[in-house]
């Protein structure tokens, strides 16, 4: 397989532009998608046309809304919401329509949609543009959520989505689109959803990273491994279907489990992963559960704190050192 070189962002075009060459049903569709926000579909309407790229008011349920209409007659529509705050305008079609659409229709119906939408914190946007709010959606019954960390994986997870026959929350973190990598230049490469990828081994502490704390985790883990601490690192990249082997595995060979994310820890990703551990992988634990995530406050404009509200490495460090006892 002959591997290119790519951002996050370059990667998520290449499977838009390899999806939509393949199948004339995949169409995009949001607000300035034909310039493309982030760069991300930036020219791609040159290819394709108007009848495939549609430019759309400001009207986030008018595009979900079209989306999950077009997918119950036969398109496989990648509709994009510019912020991932504003999916909290759409949440009636996403969880209400696309979500229950194929289970009240007795299959008559299946939603194949992809609704992609970038979030994270860390560009001083304030608290109406800056949230990870991935643990909404992974509770709700019909929805498929993805989460990627790389540009291999961005590629790869966006074309399974787009060729799922339903409806997928594909969520991208702002600060990792022009994170770089190898990314397979096959029309064919996919990855499944419901993988997890273990990006380093490691025998103390497993680190489950999801999104943009995936690579502040690789780094922790280099910082932590010249100390002597052998952390192990698990990505997720599908939030649902989660894989659980993989995480069950990883926890119950280094018997410690720190949680990283940027949403907020309330009821978030982490919670359900530290419930998960607590319920199935108890005995294997040899010290506590930490999670590491933004807390319970609202993001602010001033970029100083902004950043002092943002989870870093020196919050994944202490939450190691932490569970090994070393704190």
């Amino acid at each position: 397989m002959s591997m290119g070189f790519n951002t996050i962002a370059g990667a998520i075009s290449q499977a838009i532009t390899e999806e939509m060459r393949r199948d004339a049903n995949v169409v995009l569709i949001g607000e300035d998608v034909t310039t493309g926000i982030f760069g991300v579909t930036a020219g791609l309407v040159d290819e394709f046309g108007t009848d495939r790229f549609c430019d759309t008011p400001i009207s986030e349920n008018a595009i979900i809304g079209c989306a999950v209409g077009a997918a119950m007659t036969g398109m496989r529509p990648i509709a994009e919401i510019m912020f991932q705050d504003f999916l909290t305008c759409c949440m009636d079609p996403i969880v209400n329509q696309a979500a229950k659409m194929s289970y009240m229709s007795g299959g008559t119906f299946s939603v194949p949609m992809v609704v992609r939408s970038p979030g994270g914190a860390g560009l001083g946007a304030g608290p109406q543009h800056s949230q990870s709010l991935a643990s909404w959606f992974m509770g709700v019954p019909g929805l498929k959520v993805v989460s990627p960390s790389s540009p291999i994986d961005a590629k790869g997870l966006l074309k399974s989505a787009i060729r799922d026959n339903n409806p997928v929350i594909f969520l991208e973190n702002k600060l990792l689109y022009f994170e770089s990598g190898e990314v397979p230049d096959d029309i064919d490469f996919t990855i499944p959803l419901g993988q997890a990828s273990v990006l380093r081994e490691g025998d103390d502490v497993t680190i489950v990273a999801v999104s943009g704390m995936v690579p502040r985790a690789l780094r922790v883990a280099d910082e932590l491994g010249a100390e002597g601490v052998s952390v192990e690192i698990v990505d997720p990249r599908t939030l649902y279907p989660l894989d659980t082997e993989t995480i069950l595995q990883s926890v119950k060979k280094t018997g410690r489990l720190v949680t990283a994310e940027e949403g907020v820890m309330t009821c978030g990703v982490g919670a359900e992963l530290a419930a998960l551990i607590a319920e199935k992988a108890y005995d294997c634990l040899d010290g506590p559960i930490v999670r590491v995530g933004t807390p319970h406050v609202n993001y602010a404009y001033n970029q100083e704190m902004e950043w002092a509200t943002i989870p870093d490495e020196q919050d994944l460090v202490r939450a190691v050192k932490k569970a090994i006892g070393q704190e």
